[in-house]
């Protein structure tokens, strides 16, 4: 019987000293779940906090464990962009980047930081990794998707095509620029693009009355003299060789780059006197 009876008190203590155990974690959590919130706010502050010491791998690893563990949290969306900058920005981690962003893009979808997360992803495609397919597809999507700078997109898109050496189709996208956005600030420098890329291209013709256009339309631009001086180039490799030295003379004393124009203005010169001599 008395066994029993130690039997039965140590069961009592310890079926109680379980229940105090099991109130106390209920409790722990509960606390937890109701101060999650602020909870995580601290955390972001700290990351905040490390970024500005200069402490980056610090403040991006805390920026992306709140995404990974809380992704319902308020400001996780920030949280994985901010990562993604810091990344981008500061430990020139590109690939690192392009994921943080990426994600953003596609678990935020509606969040004002998904259109900043595809533009980052666009610009390192095409800037840091000089990935341009990709950084195309990046930029088409922004368009497709109503961004607000939507000039500043369509030249990205041109200019990656021009570097990929398509310059037909570069011409057409800087031509589509001044057809959707006639009133950017871009247009003297697209439609001078627009006669380089005709002159790749091979269409003279074109490429000269796309120069003319733009000396003409926007005389007071830095783009009009260099289109003068990519006129003369077309019209010395249309053989109009006494045009071309006429364009290049009056460029003097107004074109940037005074050695190169002379060496070109000798070049053309000595070319007229060959023919000269040769008839």
């Amino acid at each position: 019987m008395k066994h029993r009876r130690k039997r039965s008190k140590s069961r009592r203590w310890l079926i109680h000293g379980i229940l105090l155990l099991v109130a106390a974690v209920i409790g722990g959590g509960g606390y937890y779940l109701y101060n999650i919130e602020a909870i995580l706010e601290g955390d972001f502050s700290k990351a905040e906090q490390f970024q500005e010491q200069g402490d980056y791998e610090k403040a991006a690893k805390i920026f992306e464990k709140l995404y990974l563990y809380h992704p319902d949290f308020y400001l996780a969306d920030r949280a994985l962009f901010q990562a993604g900058e810091i990344l981008n920005l500061y430990l020139k981690k590109y690939h690192e980047a392009l994921l943080a962003y990426s994600l953003v893009e596609k678990d935020y979808s509606e969040s004002p930081l998904a259109k900043k997360a595809l533009q980052q992803v666009a610009e390192i495609y095409k800037n840091q990794l000089r990935d341009y397919p990709r950084a195309i597809v990046a930029y088409q999507k922004l368009l497709d998707n109503g961004v607000g700078n939507g000039d500043r997109v369509q030249y990205e898109v041109a200019d990656s095509y021009f570097r990929l050496n398509n310059f037909e189709q570069a011409r057409i996208e800087f031509e589509s620029l001044l057809k959707n956005y006639p009133d950017s600030s871009l247009t003297a420098e697209v439609q001078y693009r627009v006669a380089v890329a005709t002159s790749l291209e091979g269409d003279l013709k074109k490429a000269s009355e796309s120069f003319r256009l733009v000396s003409e339309k926007w005389p007071e631009s830095s783009y009009a003299i260099e289109a003068r001086f990519g006129l003369a180039g077309v019209l010395e490799e249309r053989e109009e060789l006494t045009s071309a030295l006429e364009v290049l003379e009056k460029l003097r004393g107004v074109y940037p780059n005074p050695e190169v124009l002379e060496k070109r203005i000798i070049q053309v010169k000595d070319r007229i006197k060959k023919k000269q001599k040769a008839i």
